[in-house]
């Protein structure tokens, strides 16, 4: 994926712009995520085709050469990356302190400090000096930002590793303070990262009058001084209830037309964020003389990419703003290798468009997958489709709705680094054992998922009585109610707003590739917090909302699927209190086996007791659900199988 913080430097010439390869990826059609190739109609009439409210227009030879750079600029088309909002963007509201006033002070902050390891990159110490120091941060939460903007970079699995082998072998907090220091992120993207929290910020008050949200600005009040058109009562009811929203969690935000109404909402704001101390009035404000740095284009690269007719290929935004067609709209200056403000805000306003990439276009025009089968006196159809493999520098997309009663499991191509959104899965047993990307879990109830390792989030939201096991980096969970999580992870379990009779316990399972998959993903048996979890927002004082899961109702997990692959055991193995469990379980199995066997039953009385022992394992399979599960192992019929893929 093109790295959205790499510079150029300063050039004398603007790179030409970006050629179609020979491979003939193909280009973006009207219909979000599809890519195709027209053969033009006419070999004499080159096809130009731009984007204008959804249509491709098509202009002759010699229109192309005369429509000049207002044409050639508007065959750009750009959009919000998918990860920074669906990954970066925590799901529980921002402290007050991380918003747009603070931020622009740490800006100002961090450059006149730059000397000092604040600009451009901003090393740990000195951001856990802004965040502890200046905006009352916890360490834990500030810590927790850091890491999170760090696992966002493009994915370098070796540098993962090594930096978890040297967090464990740390002996004491002070030392792993010390190598965290060694780390450092770039000041401005990380500036636009914090300003992304504000995604999660939601609004009752918003909500009741009946606004769009994310809107750029709240209602203006009546002639009363009061909403338009809205009662006293509901005015009340907001004023009441809005301190209590304010630090309830959301889901993870998929929805891509969000993100780009929250670009275009905040578009302003994120730009001055950027502007040097001088490009700004006495009221932090930009002016028409404005002037955007390109290293301030490239920080916006982390939220931006997009594309050029006819290229197939995506590339970060400071590339495509320095495409010589392109300047003439968004202020480009040679001489300054800067940006005219309100130039680049108009261009990018006319290029935005929702991610042809994102859920919307996953599930109007993505591939529909096969992987369920229809449960025999049910009405409900599971829905799973996929936008796999578009373009290699987009990491892939996987939805699945509505698997109901049965058992689906998937080791393949189509999962690898994928976002997986798994959404209203009812009594099913889901195993996706590839290494994914991110896995989000939503409204489900009475359901197991095994999931291979997870490179950046496991966020489960809305679910009951759920059981999650997964090697992941973060896991994070909301509104949840008796669920249990078996994870190896090498952050803290963030535990939100709305749970109940949360479980947690150590990882327990394993199949023959678990560790090449880990490996993949940067993920490491340690260190491992699984035991450690932070609590945020208005339950962060009640540790009663989770336990750790006792050892006596501990069990190994047994995945039931032949794979090729060399891990045989569970990675890292299991503390010292759990394994000691299952080893007294053992000595009782045998002791009960040596029983029998001494008890010299006659032919006739071991038929019996093995007729009452089938007959309590059966009744017990039925007491647990675990008959379900073994009968949905059973291969289905030649015409039924799932799908591949």
């Amino acid at each position: 994926m093109a790295a959205a913080g790499r510079q150029r430097g300063d050039e004398e010439e603007a790179p030409p712009p970006p050629r179609p390869p020979a491979s003939g990826l193909q280009p973006i059609a009207a219909r979000p995520g599809r890519f195709r190739r027209r053969p033009p109609a006419n070999p004499r009439r080159t096809l130009h085709r731009r984007l204008a409210g959804g249509q491709w227009e098509a202009c002759s030879e010699e229109g192309r050469r005369t429509a000049g750079p207002a044409v050639m600029a508007a065959a750009v088309a750009l959009w919000v990356r998918t990860e920074p909002p669906l990954l970066g963007a925590l799901p529980v509201p921002p402290p007050a302190r991380l918003g747009r006033p603070y931020l622009r002070k740490m800006a100002a902050y961090a450059r006149r400090r730059a000397a000092e390891g604040c600009f451009p990159r901003l090393r740990w110490p000195r951001w856990r000096h802004i965040a502890c120091g200046k905006l009352r941060l916890g360490r834990g939460l500030a810590w927790l930002y850091f890491q999170r903007f760090l696992r966002l970079r493009p994915a370098r699995p070796p540098s993962s590793l090594r930096r978890a082998e040297a967090e464990a072998a740390c002996g004491s907090a002070e030392e792993l303070e010390r190598e965290r220091s060694k780390l450092s992120v770039d000041t401005l993207q990380f500036l636009l990262f914090l300003y992304l929290q504000q995604l999660s910020r939601v609004s009752l008050r918003t909500a009741l009058r009946g606004e769009q949200w994310p809107s750029p600005a709240a209602a203006a009040p009546g002639p009363a001084g009061k909403a338009a058109g809205q009662s006293k009562k509901h005015l009340i009811i907001a004023e009441g209830l809005e301190q209590m929203e304010r630090f309830s969690s959301r889901a993870v935000n998929w929805n891509d037309q969000d993100h780009h109404a929250f670009l275009l909402a905040h578009l302003s704001d994120m730009l001055e964020l950027l502007l040097e101390p001088e490009q700004l009035s006495a009221s932090s404000h930009a002016t028409s003389n404005s002037l955007v740095s390109y290293e301030a284009v490239c920080a916006l690269s982390f939220l931006i990419e997009g594309t050029v007719e006819g290229s197939g290929t995506v590339h970060p935004l400071h590339e495509l703003a320095l495409w010589q067609p392109c300047q003439g709209k968004n202020g480009y200056s040679k001489s300054n290798n800067a940006f005219s403000f309100p130039k680049l805000e108009s261009w990018l306003r006319s290029c935005l468009t929702t991610n042809p990439f994102g859920m919307t276009a996953c599930l109007r025009s993505g591939k529909k997958l096969a992987w369920a089968q229809q449960v025999e006196g049910t009405t409900r159809r599971a829905k799973i489709a996929c936008n796999t493999r578009v373009v290699p520098e987009v990491f892939p997309m996987v939805i699945m709705s509505q698997v109901y009663k049965q058992t689906l499991a998937k080791s393949s191509d189509t999962l690898v680094g994928a976002h997986v959104r798994i959404h209203r899965c009812n009594e099913s047993f889901i195993y996706l054992l590839s290494p994914l990307r991110s896995v989000t879990i939503e409204k489900c109830r009475n359901s197991t998922f095994v999931l291979g390792p997870v490179e950046v989030s496991v966020h489960v939201h809305s679910c009951d009585n759920v059981k999650v096991i997964a090697v992941c980096y973060s896991l994070s969970l909301s509104s949840t109610t008796g669920c249990t999580f078996h994870v190896l992870t090498p952050t803290q379990p963030l535990i939100l707003a709305g749970n109940q009779a949360v479980s947690l316990a150590p990882f327990h399972t394993h199949y023959p590739m678990l560790e090449d998959h880990m490996a993949q993903v940067g993920l490491a048996t340690l260190p491992n917090y699984w035991d450690s979890p932070m609590l945020l927002g208005k339950e962060s004082s009640d540790t009663s909302v989770f336990r750790l899961l006792p050892p006596s109702d501990f069990y190994t997990f047994v995945i039931p699927f032949e794979m090729e692959g060399d891990t045989t055991e569970t990675p890292g193995g299991l503390p010292h209190a759990y394994q000691k469990a299952l080893s007294q379980r053992e000595q009782k199995v045998q002791i009960w086996q040596k029983m029998v066997k001494e008890a010299c039953l006659s032919k006739d009385q071991r038929k019996q007791f093995q007729m009452l022992v089938e007959s309590k394992f059966y009744e017990w399979l039925i007491q647990t659900g675990n008959r379900q599960q073994l009968d949905s192992l059973v291969p289905p019929a030649v015409g039924s199988k799932q799908a591949a893929g």
